[in-house]
């Protein structure tokens, strides 16, 4: 398996469970923002902005924290 296949397989699972994707983006992203400088936190946004688009989900969903 190829990384476009991987990754076909993955917006297959996004599109058929984006809450529960979009939910563990958001806890990954919060995750990292507990543990590093406040100063990344809006890279951290945007790194999970990038996720979501990737996976189809869109990127406007971010949690405000």
């Amino acid at each position: 398996m190829g990384f476009d296949d991987a990754l076909n397989k993955a917006k297959d699972f996004a599109g058929e469970n984006s809450d529960q994707v979009s939910q563990g983006i958001d806890g990954a992203a919060d995750q990292v923002k507990e543990r590093t400088p406040d100063n990344i936190d809006q890279h951290v946004d945007s790194g999970a902005d990038a996720a979501r688009d990737q996976l189809g989900l869109g990127g406007d969903d971010k949690k405000d924290n």
